[in-house]
């Protein structure tokens, strides 16, 4: 179908053929992912969104999208608004939406493979209120009218060895096997593309910039596990990787095991957060004793062992080396014309498969110049391409999956010479970065408790931005990575040695320009003793800050101090990995950048 008109109409008629009022469809896959493969890019498919983020409620007479403060700007540009409205979650939820604008004793129907537990008993508690009825689909209608849906990827599983993954799995599975006999269950239900890749220590090629393989996992209290996965994806050296102690299962066979377990009366572990709602309905209409819990693969994952911890050190700085030739080359380039951002990504990357063990980006690169830095999560295309002009920001936001860690650090730099309030506006997102930075906390404190430090320099100019300060990071996985989170609104869990986080505040104006300074950091225990257990944060990311754009009126002298000690940390790191060019460049970038008089 040419036009998303043309596919509103063909689902529409679809969910009448199935005496259907209306359909939810998110923006996920049946592992609850954040990020999918094409397969399962249904909200794109039918709205034109390419936001990593958001939900659609298609009716009969209307249809809306549903996104967070990131997208604002770019929903606005890719949603034609007579085909759907768009809305913030919290300001305008997706389930009150649909209340408000379906008629009482409508049929709201959902796909119960792409929902949570917890979002079906929320909507029909919701939806009862109104006199509407929420009906779970056999198969998803937007599949039976998108006639060029790619299929599944099939590509072969990849062991990831010990040396990188610093345990191996046979190991994580017996202190899981432990923990599971500790809560009184039989078994858990592993759905989470990463926490199947971190149980097994396989990765694979089936999502784009996440080195993830599609399978489903059962791991019991005795240390043994069945792994559900396309015959196709199992060579010879997995079966090897992955021992006697492992069945493998065809994928497709997948949820008759559940109805097995069900049947024999075990005493299942499920996560209402991460298992889809037919895992749960599976479970519980077999008589299977569901103990609700967490996911046991997601906190072990999140502490990063040794190994891992170097690895990450070790990735960054090779990735340091790949970013400071690329910020070399777009300072003396882009200054005289004929860059755009296109152009940019590609030649970022170019610089990057320069080095030792890169298997792939770790997200689309946001590549966006002058106003199209403005939105949050700008991914370019030959459409939205702009050309990096004399007088403008360029915000560049990249990262790479390296077999020792996971890369993502931003970097905002000027094409000639920046105004006043460019300057006012980066020295206090770098002034927030700085406070986080140098933060001591103690244990129990969860990542949101820490999010208004970062915040505090750019409030008090009466801004903000629309985005959490930190997200975790996984060890050659996904870039987004739970439980751990800086942000207002984020979880109660709390920061332990050994997670992975970002530390990205930033500030945006909307058709202007946008900023934003991110690097990796790593939580660690101070040093030194303490009346109470404390915890500090190692940067893990090494690559220079643009200096043009530092105004040294508004910093402390602790501020400029740090910013210079970072600076000749970079340059002690890199110096040695880069071309005699770029070690010209960074030479007088780190250099110490004097108070202004």
């Amino acid at each position: 179908m040419s036009s998303h008109a043309d596919r509103l109409s063909a689902l529409r008629a679809e969910l009448q053929s199935r005496n259907l009022d209306g359909f939810i469809v998110p923006l996920t896959d049946e592992h609850m992912s954040e990020y999918v493969g094409a397969y399962a890019q249904r909200l794109p498919w039918l709205t034109n969104f390419t936001g990593s983020a958001g939900n659609a409620a298609v009716l009969m007479d209307k249809a809306s999208l549903f996104i967070d403060g990131r997208y604002t700007i770019q929903a606005a540009a890719e949603l034609d608004p007579a085909l759907f409205e768009h809305h913030l979650f919290d300001e305008y939820p997706l389930l009150k939406w649909v209340s408000d604008n379906a008629a009482e004793s409508m049929t709201i129907g959902y796909d119960p493979e792409l929902t949570t537990i917890a979002w079906v008993e929320e909507a029909e508690k919701t939806f009862a209120k109104k006199g509407l009825k929420l009906e779970a689909v056999n198969t998803n209608p937007v599949d039976a009218v998108w006639g060029d849906r790619p299929a599944e990827p099939l590509a072969p599983a990849e062991p990831h060895v010990n040396d990188y993954a610093g345990k191996s799995a046979s190991e994580k599975r017996a202190e899981i096997g432990e923990m599971l006999r500790e809560e009184g269950a039989d078994a858990a239900v592993i759905t989470m593309l990463d926490s199947i890749a971190w149980a097994f220590n396989i990765r694979g090629k089936d999502v784009s910039n996440t080195p993830v393989t599609h399978a489903w996992g059962i791991l019991h209290a005795d240390g043994s596990a069945n792994l559900y996965i396309a015959p196709e994806k199992v060579t010879d050296e997995l079966r090897a990787h992955l021992g006697n102690q492992v069945q493998i299962e065809p994928r497709n066979t997948f949820y008759t095991a559940l109805a097995a377990l069900g049947g024999a009366g075990r005493k299942i572990l499920v996560d209402r957060n991460t298992n889809n709602a037919k895992v749960f309905n599976t479970l519980s209409v077999s008589g299977a004793t569901l103990v609700e819990g967490q996911d046991p693969c997601i906190l072990p994952k999140a502490i990063k062992n040794e190994t891992e911890q170097q690895g990450s050190r070790d990735a960054h700085v090779r990735d340091g080396a790949a970013i400071c030739e690329f910020l070399h080359w777009i300072d003396e380039e882009a200054p005289k014309g004929g860059i755009d951002e296109l152009t940019a990504v590609e030649r970022l990357w170019a610089f990057r498969k320069k080095r030792d063990i890169l298997r792939d980006k770790s997200f689309d690169t946001i590549s966006g110049a002058g106003g199209n830095g403005a939105i949050v999560h700008y991914r370019v295309t030959e459409k939205t391409n702009r050309p990096l002009k004399s007088g403008e920001l360029y915000l560049v936001d990249s990262g790479g999956q390296y077999l020792d860690g996971t890369t993502d650090i931003t970097r905002t730099v000027m094409i000639g010479e920046p105004t006043d309030e460019m300057r006012d506006r980066y020295t206090r997102v770098l002034k927030g970065h700085i406070a986080l930075s140098t933060t001591r906390f103690p244990k129990g404190t969860p990542g949101m408790a820490l999010d208004a430090i970062a915040r505090r320099p750019i409030w008090e100019a009466g801004l903000d931005y629309d985005h959490g300060t930190g997200h975790g990071v996984g060890s050659f996985l996904a870039v987004h990575e739970g439980p751990q989170r800086i942000a207002k609104f984020g979880t109660m869990v709390p920061l332990q040695e050994g997670m992975i986080l970002s530390n990205e505040p930033g500030y945006y104006k909307e058709n202007a320009y946008g900023i934003r300074i991110e690097n990796l950091i790593l939580v660690r225990r101070v040093a030194e003793d303490t009346e109470r257990e404390m915890f500090e944060f190692e940067n893990l990311t090494w690559a220079p800050m643009d200096r043009r754009l530092v105004d040294t009126t508004i910093m402390s002298d602790d501020e400029l101090a740090w910013l210079n000690d970072y600076h000749a940390k970079v340059f002690a790191k890199i110096a040695d990995l880069v071309d005699e060019p770029t070690l010209e460049w960074l030479k007088e970038t780190t250099a110490p950048i004097e108070r202004a008089a």
